[in-house]
C-alpha cells in the first residue's frame, strides 16, 4: 500500500468502499482515545463545527479540555476562555494570561475561515484572501509561538494544526484542474510551511507538530459542496472529530512535521 492518500476525493472514498477499508468507514472500529486521560488540551475555535465536537469528544475521553472562542459561550465541562481573535497579534499573550500558568499537553489549532464564494480571476477578493493567510497561517503561530515562550507547552506536548488537503500544491493538479478559489489553497498551503518550520524550531523541546486535513466533513464551511458530500465520503462532524483525534494519538516526534490524511491516516504530499 502506498505510504500517500489519493487525491481523487471521490475515487479514494470509491476505493475505501470497494476494498472495505474500516479505517475510513468505520472510525469506531480502530478508534483510540485512550491516550486523552488525564490530559490538558487546548482547541482553538472550539465553540461550533469540528472544534466543538472536538472539545466534547475529548471530555468524553476523559482529558481536561479549553476552548478559544471569540464570543462569550457555555458549555458543559468544558472551560471557555472568550475574547481570542487569532487574527489579533496580541491573541497568544491575551490567552496566555488567561490560562494563568496551566500547562497545555495538547494543543489543537483548529480556528479557521473559508470565504465561499467562487474564487476566479473574474472575481477575486483580495480582501478575502488576506484575512484567511491570516487567520489560518499566522492565527496557529501566534498562539502556539505565544505559549511556547510561556512556558505552556512542556516538553512531550503535541501540536496539532487543523490545515486542509487543499493545501498541498501537488494535489492541485488533480482536484483544481481549472484553477479557482485561490486565498483558501493559498492560506492552508501557508498554514503547513509555518507548521514545518514550527516543528524544526520546537524539536529541541521535544514538542511534536503534525499538519492534520480532518477530512471532508459536513460542516457550515463545506456546505457548498453539500451536493457531492455522499458521493465522496463526507462525515458527521462527531466521525471527523474522532477521526483527528486518533491520529493525534499516533503523533510521534520521530515524524515530526508530518502532513496526514484523517479519513484514511495517509501522509498527503506537500
Amino acid at each position: 500500500m502506498s505510504e500517500y492518500s489519493i487525491p481523487d476525493q471521490r475515487k479514494r472514498f470509491a476505493i475505501a468502499k470497494e476494498t472495505k477499508n474500516v479505517r475510513v468507514l468505520d472510525i469506531d472500529s480502530v478508534y483510540d482515545n485512550k491516550f486523552v486521560v488525564g490530559k490538558t488540551v487546548l482547541v482553538t475555535g472550539g465553540n461550533r463545527g469540528i472544534g466543538l465536537k472536538l472539545a466534547q469528544e475529548l471530555v468524553l475521553g476523559g482529558a481536561t479540555v479549553y476552548i478559544t472562542s471569540r464570543d462569550p459561550v457555555t458549555l458543559p465541562d468544558i472551560t471557555t476562555i472568550s475574547g481570542i481573535d487569532v487574527s489579533e497579534d496580541a491573541c497568544g499573550e491575551k490567552l496566555v494570561e488567561k490560562l494563568n500558568g496551566t500547562k497545555i499537553d495538547i494543543l489543537i489549532n483548529n480556528a479557521g475561515y473559508f470565504y465561499e464564494p467562487l474564487e476566479t480571476l473574474q472575481k477575486l477578493n483580495f480582501k478575502e484572501e488576506m484575512k484567511m493567510i491570516d487567520i489560518c497561517a499566522l492565527g496557529p503561530l501566534r498562539v502556539t509561538s505565544a505559549l511556547s515562550n510561556a512556558g505552556l507547552l512542556p516538553e512531550g506536548s503535541k501540536v496539532a494544526i487543523i490545515s486542509s488537503q487543499g493545501g498541498s500544491i501537488s494535489w492541485r493538479f488533480t482536484q483544481n484542474p481549472e484553477g479557482h478559489d485561490y486565498g483558501h489553497h493559498m492560506s492552508k498551503a501557508a498554514a503547513n510551511m509555518m507548521g514545518v518550520l514550527l516543528s524544526q524550531e520546537l524539536k529541541p523541546s521535544r514538542i511534536t507538530v503534525y499538519l492534520l486535513h480532518p477530512g471532508f466533513n459536513k460542516t457550515e464551511m463545506t456546505k457548498k459542496y453539500k451536493d457531492v458530500w455522499e458521493e465522496e465520503g463526507a462525515v458527521d462532524c462527531d466521525v471527523g472529530a474522532k477521526r483527528i483525534i486518533h491520529e493525534i494519538g499516533k503523533m510521534t516526534m520521530e515524524k515530526t512535521g508530518s502532513f496526514i490524511n484523517c479519513e484514511d491516516g495517509l501522509a498527503i504530499p506537500w
